[in-house]
């Protein structure tokens, strides 16, 4: 039996984005149905639309959500009909170099920027974003796509930690390993960079200096621990220096994903100190650093994707942290919209303004 659906769909590049109606699926052997209950708004779908990424349309937007199992497949057997799960966006393979070698953040099959499931009324094939698409009542993904959690687990914190939550706090904790004590400053203060505020403060950093260029940034950043805040300049480096006795932060967590970003946070790293790179940026935005000042300086600068994480593994214990009051996710969310309203929610993501706008169904 054909099930029709309301999602939000980008039909061509540059177009915007609008709720239609689809059809979807049927499941498949090794498939769940899962109807949506909170998905957050993601710099990552921003960039499906402002040419950042070039994905194949019609588009269905959306990866970072969490809903209610409608229906298993034959050869399911981590969830059944009820189940509630946060969607994984990277479900790793178990099978590849990456996954048998401790990493299964880097799967040789996952990251894929949009996969064809469902069609539009006049048949047209429909892609989702990151193999999910979860800007829809429904969606339609594979068993290893869905993480459960507890019942008792609100459904907008479950989709924040399929994503923003999970990618900040592993920047911190698994990629670059913040220890108590460090200093750290973190640019760019959407929903991933007040999760790396919070990690690192949780970690036991004695500094955290939050970076945003919108003063209207400080509030979120302090409610996530912050305990300094700077408004992004030419003088940032020297900002960030003032406030780590002259040398410079031992850490610098770079949430943007621009060029210009990632060299302000080699510039305000000390020497022998880390620049971990959170955010995605263009193909053609290139990073110029001197080659005598990689050497002298003795940076490390790397990547965290994912959060360097295992899915299945940390978002559960994150959701119990959630549900113990250990991890508090109140101060990420600022906006609580319907699906129509995810258009406006990339308008305020382009302006600054806020950190999760998260659509309630």
């Amino acid at each position: 039996m054909t099930s029709y659906i309301k999602a939000l769909v980008v039909r061509e590049a540059g177009t915007a984005p609008a709720v239609e109606e689809l059809r979807l699926p049927e499941i498949g052997p090794g498939q769940v149905r899962v109807r949506i209950r909170a998905a957050g708004v993601c710099h990552s779908d921003l960039s499906m639309v402002n040419g950042t990424l070039s994905p194949p349309h019609p588009l269905v937007l959306g990866h970072e959500a969490a809903g209610e199992v409608v229906e298993a497949g034959t050869g399911v057997t981590r969830v059944r009909a009820g189940s509630h799960v946060a969607l994984n966006w990277s479900p790793p393979c178990r099978e590849c170099w990456f996954c048998t070698h401790g990493e299964p953040w880097l799967c040789s099959t996952a990251n894929v920027a949009a996969l064809e499931n469902g069609s539009t009324l006049d048949g047209a094939p429909v892609h989702v974003t990151l193999g999910l698409g979860a800007f829809a009542e429904q969606v339609v993904v594979p068993e290893r796509a869905v993480i459960p959690v507890p019942d008792e687990l609100a459904w907008e914190s479950a989709a924040l930690l399929g994503c923003a939550v999970l990618t900040g706090t592993g920047a911190v904790r698994n990629t670059a390993r913040v220890a108590e004590g460090d200093s750290v400053v973190v640019i760019g203060l959407g929903g991933v960079g007040l999760s790396v505020v919070a990690a690192a403060r949780a970690a036991g950093a004695a500094t955290v200096i939050a970076v945003d260029v919108s003063e209207a940034k400080k509030a979120l950043a302090e409610a996530a621990g912050a305990t300094d805040f700077v408004v992004s300049s030419e003088n940032l480096s020297k900002d960030i220096r003032s406030r780590t006795d002259r040398l410079g932060a031992d850490h610098a967590f770079e949430c943007v994903g621009r060029a210009a970003t990632i060299r302000a946070a080699w510039r305000a790293t000390r020497r022998g100190g880390q620049v971990t790179v959170v955010g995605m940026g263009r193909a053609d935005d290139m990073v110029e650093l001197s080659a005598l000042d990689i050497f002298s300086s003795a940076r490390t600068l790397r990547a965290s994707v994912y959060g360097s994480s295992d899915p299945d593994v940390e978002v559960p214990a994150l959701a119990q942290d959630v549900l113990s009051g250990a991890l508090k996710l109140d101060h990420l969310i600022t906006d609580r919209i319907p699906l129509a309203g995810v258009p406006a929610a990339f308008e305020r993501m382009a302006r600054g303004e806020g950190a999760r706008s998260v659509v309630v169904f």
